[in-house]
């Protein structure tokens, strides 16, 4: 059976770092208070010549260089963002015209934190109905242009960046073999971002306070984990697996007290888990690929390791999936 396969990773994340003793001078907060409440020490912050786009296509090339694809052999482009260039066009229409990717099709996709798990479920059944298909995947944000810096909850949390992976069929066992995703629409206002304000006044939201990322963080941190744990273990008992056939879970990089209290309540040692949080803060949709790409540079998978991604995110978004190195 056709199943879609990681042929290789890329990121690219901005030359400027933000530090918390850098922060201690923007915001009332310090790096004690930072560090214990999220694990976070230091993020990246995009500068001149690196929006969202320039990053994202720089994460591609160096994705589609570990596999000696062209940009040309390409037929889909897919950027998992909620922080784009523009609102329109898409994102990844910039990235086609940086690449020359001239034969693929291209399109962004919004499910905050979840964006790049969710892109990847779709690019594995675009590769179960056309398995000839060569897909670019791309997380990218540059979160720092959507966060009010006065608002010290949210101003730490963030960060900017991009990973790529290249997506294609394979037949030889590995891939992509079970997803879990899911939303809840109703808990929407634990965790948003609003829009520019409208200039219909008619359209005008009362509670609009500037296009920030807003979070409820108590709420979020009890939502991310159980909901984060239920589906991961749902999907572990659908395909008959246990949390011990797992090699590797790369989750998505929020907040450390949410990593190690869902590593707990899973049951998998800590050296099973990939954390670089600490480095770059929560980078969103790009999170997991980033990480993924680090693991796999450093030689954290090898060929048939079971791959447990899971994420959560505003909307809500949240799920998991699995696939075989």
């Amino acid at each position: 059976m056709i199943k879609a396969v990681i042929l290789g990773t890329g990121s690219c994340l901005p030359e400027k770092t933000l530090s918390n003793a850098d922060l201690e001078r923007i915001v009332e907060t310090s790096d004690e208070w930072i560090t214990s409440r999220t694990g976070i020490r230091n993020r990246r912050v995009a500068g001149r010549d690196e929006q969202n786009y320039q990053l994202a296509t720089k994460a591609a090339r160096r994705a589609l260089a570990v596999t000696g694809i062209e940009p040309e052999e390409l037929d889909l482009i897919v950027v998992a963002t909620i922080s784009p260039h523009m609102i329109m066009p898409s994102t990844a229409c910039f990235v086609q015209a940086e690449l020359g990717a001239v034969n693929a099709f291209a399109y962004d996709i919004s499910a905050a934190c979840a964006g790049f798990t969710y892109g990847l479920d779709l690019a594995s059944n675009y590769i179960r109905n056309r398995p000839d298909m060569k897909i670019l995947l791309i997380g990218a944000e540059t979160l720092s242009a959507r966060v009010n810096w006065e608002d010290r909850n949210t101003c730490v949390l963030f960060g900017d960046g991009a990973g790529a992976v290249i997506v294609a069929g394979s037949n030889d066992g590995r891939g992509v073999f079970g997803s879990n995703l899911r939303a809840d629409g109703k808990l929407w206002n634990l965790l948003y971002m609003d829009s520019p304000e409208s200039y219909n006044p008619d359209l005008r939201r009362d509670e609009w306070q500037g296009p920030f990322i807003r979070m409820n963080g108590s709420d979020i941190f009890k939502h991310a984990v159980r909901l984060m744990e239920d589906a991961v273990t749902s999907l572990l008992r659908q395909h008959d697996l246990t949390i011990d056939d797992v090699d590797l879970m790369i989750p998505h990089q929020a907040n450390i007290r949410i990593l190690k209290n869902l590593r707990e309540r899973l049951g998998i040692p800590e050296e099973r888990v990939f954390v670089n949080l600490s480095q770059y803060g929560n980078t969103s949709a790009a999170s997991i690929p980033i990480a993924l790409d680090e693991a796999h540079r450093q030689g954290r998978m090898a060929r048939g390791d079971i791959v447990l991604l899971c994420t959560f995110g505003g909307g809500l978004t949240w799920g998991s999936l699995l696939m075989r190195w």
